[in-house]
């Protein structure tokens, strides 16, 4: 077999594809730019570099739309995943890595796959006579000399959001004398997570400060893009009203001061960045705050006042496509079937949800190539779902990126007329997802 796989990026989705396509026996060239071509926030040159967050998000698969797409993943033999629990830190129920050690992990069996070669430059050209088969996978920080021929490609006019990311905060600066370890509700192992109590007039200057701290300035093409709300910046959530914060990201629900009993008025809650238990990030701060302002502003938090930050927050580009319009059910160009689009740029957000939909989209590829039929995970599964949204998940002209949610999956069959609520209605979903998640997979072995 002759044929190539050329996939361009060497994010999750990119690792996941290439991954899943050379155990299937494809030959496959992952092109990566970095260092070759640097991006405005990574910080490394490894492969899969987590750069917004080192959590994959809630790991419950019994009630949980993303833990019910771990737990797929982990069935169809993801690498993502497996390094992902090869690597991971406390985080009550969520699943998050050390970020170092996952990334180097998945670069390592990358590397180490004789059917994967890893190029570092960076793709400037879409037409490409001798690439047959071309999966995209650039994500959100996608190059801006590719994105123009993926703008000639797609006929999209535009392809860019921001999102932001959350500063990390060295533990041993934390003032535990003030916070105090605790998971919401005790969930998880119960003190997975660092929490900063804040009183009523404490959160309203905090709240302030943010609305009067000085922001980031746009560059020319940056103006006019739109945030994605699931990484909504702190301080454009307190410009929405003084109560935003304290029913979003500083929501004092399910915890008690350990110190004295007393139940908080708002709460900043830190979760641990990396297995040593040296770094802490600021849960749901992505922030676009100057550096100097998220300093002074950061500090005003009730255990931080002497925090030392080992990265600060910052704002990058996001791109995505319209998938319902431009692609075909194997995410393929209908203008140009040989190149496909996997992960964030797909129109998906999240880790794990871009690391899906490149293990699907290399598997596409992979069986085209072999002339092998592909069949579509069932729509009431994670994985169907997700596909589903990105194939017909528009109305009308309108399509937003998405994390994976129980509202993309069919509606549940209703029984002697009684509809399910609440955590009943949970638990029905992710048991019929993985029940049928667990039939496709026997079917087709």
């Amino acid at each position: 077999m002759t044929e190539t796989l050329h996939i361009i990026g060497g994010g999750l989705a990119g690792s996941e594809a290439a991954w899943q396509a050379a155990k299937i026996g494809i030959n496959v060239v992952l092109h990566e730019m970095r260092p070759i071509q640097k991006t405005e926030v990574h910080k490394t040159q490894t492969l899969a570099e987590l750069v917004c967050s080192n959590s994959f998000r809630s790991d419950d698969h019994l009630t949980n739309a993303v833990g019910v797409l771990h737990q797929e993943m982990r069935m169809m033999d993801s690498l993502i995943m497996r390094i992902a629990d090869l690597h991971k830190v406390p985080a009550g129920g969520a699943l998050a890595v050390d970020r170092e050690l996952f990334s180097k992990e998945v670069e390592l069996a990358l590397n180490s796959h004789p059917k994967i070669t890893i190029k570092r430059e960076e793709v400037l050209s879409l037409d490409k006579p001798d690439w047959s088969q071309i999966i995209i996978a650039t994500g959100p920080l996608t190059a801006m000399q590719l994105a123009k021929e993926i703008k000639k490609k797609t006929g999209e006019k535009e392809l860019a959001f921001f999102d932001a990311i959350a500063p990390i905060v060295y533990f041993e600066s934390i003032n535990m004398d003030i916070a105090w370890f605790q998971s919401r509700y005790d969930k998880g192992e119960g003190k997975d997570y660092i929490n900063c109590p804040m009183n009523k007039s404490q959160y309203e200057a905090f709240v302030q400060a943010l609305n009067a701290g000085e922001k980031m300035l746009f560059r020319e093409w940056e103006k006019n893009t739109p945030y994605f709300n699931g990484c909504m910046p702190i301080e454009i959530m307190a410009s929405r009203g003084l109560e935003t914060l304290r029913f979003g990201p500083m929501k004092p629900v399910g915890l008690t001061n350990a110190h004295d009993n007393s139940s908080p008025f708002a709460v900043v809650q830190l979760r641990q960045d990396n297995k040593l238990g040296t770094l802490f990030n600021i849960v749901g701060f992505q922030t676009k705050l100057k550096y100097a302002e998220q300093t002074r502003i950061f500090r005003m938090i009730p255990g931080l006042e002497n925090a030392e930050f080992a990265r600060l927050g910052g704002l990058h580009r996001n791109t995505f496509i319209n998938s319902p319009h431009i692609l075909d059910h194997q995410l393929r160009l209908k203008k140009e079937p040989k190149i496909r689009f996997a992960g964030q740029i797909t129109g998906v957000e999240g880790y794990v949800e871009s690391a899906a939909i490149g293990g699907m989209a290399g598997k596409m590829a992979a069986y085209e190539i072999i002339n092998k039929r592909w069949i579509t995970p069932p729509e009431d599964t994670a994985h169907g779902a997700l596909l589903s949204h990105l194939i017909s998940g528009s109305i009308g002209e309108s399509f937003q990126p998405m994390n994976i949610n129980f509202g993309l999956f069919p509606p549940l069959t209703i029984k002697n007329n009684k509809r399910l609520k609440g955590g009943e209605r949970k638990v029905a979903y992710a048991s019929r997802s993985l029940s049928s998640m667990e039939k496709f997979i026997k079917s087709k072995n």
